[in-house]
């Protein structure tokens, strides 16, 4: 049976009714001391005595007590009680946008940055809830929307695993790109609700060197009201051999921060190929699914039920019995 937690009321002027079993419970009591006042009156004390009790045995007062608690559960469920429960989104965008500098040849993240990564992606994407519609940007020395927003999971990890590294950094282009994928996707599918709501997942393991300044297509991005969720993969100690020469590939928290901040989104860093599977694990949980106030009222209808019936059973063992 469903919880019977509650987190508000759809209809509550129904607990009107309440007055009403309040009211009976009044009458019963003053009927119960009516009748005791009655016997006194009119019965032969003495033999009311041997007869009788002082008072009457308890399980006499059973089925109107079930009856007034079945009452009270059956009027909090016709005052439409709600709950907050996680359900899927049906209608959401999110661009996924991945770093493929040759700084991702790292292998301070075994085997390597790009290959922990798309392992990573690949799982985020094939786990997403039905209805968001996932894109691919790539981005190195420019940015390419290799797949717009899609429903289609196996379109967009086979992109993901075909991800080749290329010269340079252009983060700003990315976030660029990534909004115009989701403007123009919008302009679609954008129907009485407006186009569904976007979102942007960076994921760097650097600075950025070419093109666009991040801060500057941050502040597009919070102006469009698309939050920009950063993640920051690697650790300080990466290194890559490029044209002979081994380079420190440090990556850039800082500015990671700052841009999600600045759009709205949120900041994470992922040192191992294990944190960064965690964190598309939590960007899953907060993408995909949504908290919504969901209608709780037919547990306290059944149980209500079910203690009327209770009240039912009892009135006739003990009218039966003679309690």
């Amino acid at each position: 049976m469903p919880s019977l937690a509650f987190g508000g009321f759809a209809t509550p002027w129904w607990f009107l009714l309440l007055l009403g079993v309040a009211a009976l419970a009044v009458g019963y009591l003053l009927a119960m001391r009516r009748r005791r006042r009655d016997a006194l009156r009119f019965a032969n004390l003495e033999l009311l005595d041997r007869v009788a009790p002082p008072t009457p045995g308890w399980r006499r007062h059973t089925p109107s007590g079930l009856l007034g608690v079945a009452l009270v559960l059956l009027t909090v469920g016709l005052a439409g009680p709600t709950t907050e429960d996680r359900v899927p989104r049906n209608r959401a965008t999110v661009m996924l946008a991945i770093d493929v500098s040759l700084s991702m040849q790292a292998t301070d993240i075994e085997p390597s940055r790009l290959e922990a990564a798309q392992d990573a992606a690949a799982e985020f994407v094939e786990g997403m809830t039905p209805g968001v519609n996932v894109g691919l940007v790539s981005f190195a020395g420019s940015a390419t929307v290799l797949v717009p927003p899609t429903v289609n999971r196996d379109t967009v990890v086979q992109a993901i695993q075909g991800l080749r590294l290329a010269e340079a950094t252009a983060t700003g282009e990315a976030i660029t790109a990534s909004l115009a994928a989701i403007e123009s996707f919008g302009a679609i599918v954008s129907g009485a609700e407006g186009p569904p709501p976007a979102r942007i997942v960076l994921m760097t393991d650097g600075k950025r060197t070419v093109g666009k300044l991040e801060l500057d297509a941050a502040e597009e991005a919070a102006e469009a009201e698309v939050p920009i969720s950063t993640i920051s993969f690697g650790t300080d100690s990466g290194r890559v051999e490029i044209q002979g020469q081994e380079i420190d590939v440090p990556v850039d928290d800082v500015m990671m921060e700052q841009i999600a901040e600045i759009s709205g989104g949120e900041f994470y860093k992922a040192a191992s190929a294990e944190e960064l599977h965690r964190v598309y694990d939590t960007l899953g949980e907060q993408i995909g699914y949504e908290l919504q106030q969901v209608d709780a009222s037919k547990p306290w209808f059944v149980l209500g039920t079910v203690v009327a019936v209770l009240a039912g059973t009892s009135s006739l063992l003990i009218t039966r019995r003679g309690i």
